[in-house]
Order: C-alpha cells, then structure tokens, then sequence
C-alpha cells in the first residue's frame, strides 16, 4: 500500500470530535452571561429558567401534556437508578442488554436490588429477540446502545397493551429520533449526549402509568433523599416545575437552553433528526467505500445515527490506541476510539452538533491513520 500523504490542507481538516459533548455550532461561553449566574437555583429567577429548560424540552422533543419532565441528580445513570429503585419490584422484570450500559441496570436488577429478573442479551453488534419480551412485566433496556452501535428499529415491538413498565435509557437516542412517547413510561436521558451540554445532570420523562405506579406502590429497599419522587403518598409535583431536588448548576442550565434554543432554530427534532441522519449517512458513504472498515451493527435497521461503531480489519486494542492517537496529534480527531469494554474499533459521533462537512473531512485523515499503522505492521 503507498503511503498517504497527511491530509493537512486547513480547508479539509475536520473540527471533529466523537465524543457525545461536542458544542452546537455558533456555541460562545460569552452567551451565557445571563441574570440566572450566580443566583441561587431557588430564586425566582433561578426557577423560571429550569422550568424554561423544561418547557423547551417538551417543545423539541414534542413531549404529550400527559407526560412529566424532570430535571434530577447524576446524569442519565442517576435517573435511569431513580427510575428503577422507586418503581422497580411491584412486577416480574426483563432486562435486555446489548451492550455496557445496558449490562449495567442488568447488574443493578440481579446484584442490588436482587429482583430475579429474565435477562434477554445479544452480543455487541447485534440485537436480541425483541419479540420474546413478555410485557406482563417491567422491561428494561436501552433505546439507542452507545457503546455498541446498536439500537431499537422503532417502537412497534412494545406492546400497546404492556401490564408492565417500559424504561428507556434513551441518553443517546433522545433528539435524533422521533420516540413514541404513548409507548414509553418512563425515559431518560442526559444533556451532553445528543445535546452536546455539560454533565451531571439527568433528565427523567414519567407517563402516566409511571405516576400511578409511584403514587401506588412503595418500594422495599430504603431509598437515598436524591431518588424520592413522592411525599405523603403523592407525586412531588415541584420536580417538574424547576424545585430540583438537589442543587444544580446554573451554568449547565444555561448551556442546555442555549443548545434547546439552537435546535429551535433548526426546525426543532426535525431538523436535529436530518442533520444526524446526514451524518450518519456521511460516514456509511466512507466505511463503503473502504475495505478495512466496517459497521459494528450490521443490520442498517437496528444500526445508531448518532453513537456509530466501526470495525478495523485485524485491529486489537494497541492498534486502535496508536490510530486514534495519530489523529489526535494532528487535531484530525478526538476520542474516536470505541468503548473500553466493546470490541476493538472507532466510535464517530453523528449527533446534530456535528457538521456533516466534517464528517465527510474526516475521511481522507482515516486512510492517512490506516496507512500509517498498517505500513509500520508489515
């Protein structure tokens, strides 16, 4: 193979990177210099602006009224763990893991909170049996696999008609694909996933039938003050008007409006959805067209737009570790490698806060890292 020669043109070299907190574009810290910094998040106007953020999340999302926001502790592990120890036990449990995250609420269900649940896996890459799901039960799983490329087609395999639960940790998924919110009763999700916000804090969306389920049923197992969603037998309704239950920062809040504010401006979830569509189908055009690479998910019908896993022929972990630290020294690429527990390979985030252009710019800088790993193993 002749060498490559470095693809350094300032024109073609991407402002890219994969890791799902990349910026929307036009982000400047100069704009979040708003009244609300500094104040205290109890204040009036520390409120109004949570709440501001949770209205925007209905509209972008297109969230029914008959659905609760929240704002809560610990990114989207933390809601996701809220969700589970106050509801989880008044039902049978399926877990369905496909990859980490997923295996992790599995490690949660049998380890911790000891429920004996029906375990449903498929290796990375691959998705399980959607259909062998009983829907008698509570069922756990993740709508969109971030560390294996790997999602849900749609909605269609949850049963209108569930006795059960569904919890969705759509962290990865929420924003670039359109949910159906009448399936879900419970969702969460995280602000520097698709959003390209700050970390530390959760989002949870209750159904109705979640909000019967914590106003009906008390739980076993004690439950630490930052998963209580319920006081005197009721739903803590200030949750989801901006009374978080714990101190968050104001600065992330105004990070996340302004993101929310960006994708209004795109058209909201549809354009948020076309823009990581375009991605997506940026980077299939380049894993097409070169023969050391390939996708992780096979099935196009199950495989993510936004957390895209790739394979690279004969690559081991030393491989992928010098490739992508190749293309960070040339600031071509950031932390493209795939996820320490999945299979050795690259992780490129499509998610709307990136620029299609550079997806298409990365390209020519993956055959420059190939050439140059591939040539010092001969």
């Amino acid at each position: 193979m002749t060498a490559l020669s470095r693809p350094d043109a300032r024109p073609a070299r991407p402002h890219f990177s994969s890791g799902p907190c990349a910026k929307p574009p036009g982000w400047d810290a100069s704009r979040l210099a708003t009244a609300s910094l500094g104040r205290s998040h109890r204040s009036r106007i520390g409120k109004a602006r949570l709440q501001h953020a949770i209205d925007l999340t209905r509209e972008v999302l297109t969230v029914p009224d008959t659905h609760r926001i929240g704002i809560v502790p610990a990114s989207d592990t933390g809601a996701y763990e809220m969700a589970m120890w106050t509801m989880l036990g008044a039902k049978p449990v399926t877990t369905i893991a496909w990859e980490s995250f997923g295996e992790g609420w599995v490690t949660d269900a049998v380890k911790h909170l000891k429920l004996n649940p029906t375990v449903i896996r498929a290796d990375y890459g691959a998705l399980p049996n959607l259909d062998a799901v009983d829907w008698s039960n509570d069922v756990l799983f993740t709508w969109n696999g971030t560390t294996s490329g790997v999602r849900v087609p749609d909605g269609a395999w949850i049963s209108a008609d569930r006795q059960g639960l569904s919890f969705a940790d759509a962290t990865s998924a929420v924003f670039a694909y359109d949910m159906p919110w009448d399936k879900l009763d419970v969702t969460t999700f995280s602000w520097q996933k698709v959003l390209g916000g700050e970390g530390a804090h959760g989002v949870i969306i209750l159904g109705p039938r979640a909000v019967e389920r914590l106003e009906s049923y008390t739980p076993d197992w004690p439950l630490p003050k930052i998963f209580r969603l319920v006081s005197k037998g009721g739903l803590t309704e200030g949750v989801f008007k901006g009374e978080t239950i714990n101190t968050p920062s104001m600065l992330a809040v105004e990070d996340v409006i302004f993101a929310l504010e960006w994708a209004q401006g795109l058209g909201g979830l549809n354009g948020l959805m076309a823009r990581s569509d375009a991605n997506a189908a940026a980077l299939d055009a380049i894993v097409a067209s070169r023969h050391w690479l390939g996708h992780l998910a096979a099935d196009p019908k199950s495989r993510s737009r936004t957390s895209v896993c790739l394979t690279v022929e004969g690559a081991d972990e030393a491989l992928i570790k010098k490739f992508t630290a190749l293309l960070e020294a040339e600031d071509a690429a950031y932390d493209i490698a795939g996820y320490r527990d999945a299979p050795p390979g690259l992780r490129i985030w499509c998610g709307a806060t990136v620029d299609t252009v550079d997806v298409v710019a990365l390209g020519p800088w993956l055959d420059w890292a190939w050439t140059q790993v591939s040539s010092s193993q001969q």
